[in-house]
């Protein structure tokens, strides 16, 4: 046994490719005998008990059973871990020591998404969950002037969300977000012509995946990064007729759909490599997506692997510049004491804590980071029977930030942070370190 837990133990972990296209991958009894031997490695570990609602629930159904163990399980309760799963990754990045190439292969998310994708073509989805997962479809209807107004109020309207909990099972007690008429695309104005300078692995030049929330929810939230980046010299455009990165649709195992999108974006953003861009998108999940789920699920396809090597988080892209003495130092405002949580979805990128590193370079700044989930994590929060569960898995941030007392808190998944600020239901407001970064800069 001492061998199979050492070999390749001390190995860098390895992805492999999600094999989504094969037939074995949707056969249900392949799949319960995986998630029965996957199960009971973890139930014979234990070292995620802590990290997210999945893993507690496996447990109490193994400890509630006749025999105490997986075996004793109904394979029919499978789905109930399923269910918690939120596909952050961390348990593969931080926790588990069975990853690949260790002999066991546990890849805990890719089986997670494996079930998912499986119960979504037998059983199809809700449809709370098919709303919840077409953001752009519900963007662009929930922006039409006057519909907006209507949308808006009725978020805020206690009565009426007690009646889409009953309908759609969507949380009352979770914070929606807001909708706007005038969008990213339709504020945005091509940046002033720039010489660009390159520096070792960027071109000086962006194009912008505005993402869904950017673009219909928080449209600020793109001005305050195109403002960043200008005063940086950086030309800044938009990529023209892009679709949803395709995460929620991945979240709900609907991968024909996030196959649509692919085919809608990679062109467009292979044209803009081509026209000598760099990549960026403004919510972590969306960087993701091209850095990492898409190249795992077409590992063969270049383009895809061409758009996943030029795509940065914005705060990556920052210090890149700064490593190459390209970054504007020259900051007007302090901050004082931020409280800054790490997203999920830019921990696993592995990239470093770049955003700390960035707000660090501001005089008289202290920044603190928070590492724990939120408990947000795409959909999760906003569903009736996820919404406690995802309160408490952010209620450690949220101590942490009163603990700090800082000046401004924040998060770089602005849906993250608008899940704590309700938690936190003291009328304060998160602010993104991109907003953050350009109070800074004075502009």
């Amino acid at each position: 046994m001492s061998d199979v837990y050492s070999e390749g133990s001390l190995e860098a972990p390895t992805r492999h490719p999600l094999d989504w296209k094969s037939d074995a991958f949707y056969d249900q009894d392949n799949l319960d005998n995986e998630l029965e031997r996957v199960f009971d490695i973890c139930h014979g570990c234990r070292r995620c008990v802590s990290l997210c609602q999945a893993f507690p629930t496996l447990f109490d159904l193994v400890d509630e059973s006749e025999t105490m163990e997986v075996d004793g399980v109904a394979r029919s309760d499978y789905i109930k871990v399923v269910e918690q799963c939120y596909l952050c990754d961390l348990c593969y990045l931080t926790k588990c020591p069975y990853v690949p190439p260790h002999p066991w292969n546990v890849d805990f998310p890719h089986l997670m998404l494996r079930a998912k994708a499986v119960h979504f073509k037998n059983k199809g989805a809700s449809l709370r969950d098919k709303l919840l997962s077409s953001t752009d479809t519900v963007g662009s209807l929930a922006g039409i002037p006057v519909v907006v107004n209507v949308v808006n109020a009725a978020n805020r309207n206690a009565t009426l969300r007690g009646a889409l909990e009953k309908t759609l099972r969507v949380s009352k007690d979770a914070r929606l977000p807001a909708y706007h008429s005038n969008t990213l695309r339709k504020r945005f104005k091509s940046s002033a012509k720039v010489e660009p300078k390159a520096g070792s692995k960027t071109t000086g030049k962006v194009a912008l995946f505005t993402t869904c929330y950017g673009n219909y929810n928080e449209p600020d939230l793109g001005r305050d990064l195109i403002a960043v980046l200008e005063h940086n010299g950086i030309e800044v455009k938009l990529l023209n007729g892009e679709k949803c990165c395709g995460m929620p649709k991945l979240e709900l195992g609907d991968l024909g759909s996030v196959d649509k999108h692919r085919q809608n974006n990679i062109p467009i953003m292979k044209q803009a490599l081509e026209d000598g861009y760099d990549m960026m998108a403004l919510v972590p999940s969306c960087v993701l997506m091209f850095k990492q789920e898409l190249p795992l699920m077409y590992p063969d396809d270049d383009d895809v692997a061409k758009v996943a090597k030029a795509m940065f988080d914005p705060f990556e892209y920052l210090m890149l510049r700064h490593r190459d003495n390209l970054l504007n130092t020259d900051f007007k405002n302090s901050l004082g004491k931020v409280s800054y949580h790490v997203a999920c979805h830019q921990r696993v990128q592995r990239i470093g804590n770049k955003t700390r590193d960035v707000l660090k370079l501001i005089p008289d700044t202290d920044v603190q980071t928070i590492e724990r989930c939120s408990g947000h994590d795409g959909t999760y929060a906003v569903k009736k029977e996820f919404h406690a569960a995802s309160v408490k898995i952010g209620r450690p941030v949220t101590t942490q930030i009163k603990r700090h007392e800082p000046d401004h808190y924040g998060s770089d998944c602005p849906v993250a942070a608008q899940h704590l600020a309700n938690i936190l239901d003291d009328g304060s407001n998160p602010e993104h370190p991109l907003t953050l970064l350009r109070s800074a800069y004075g502009i």
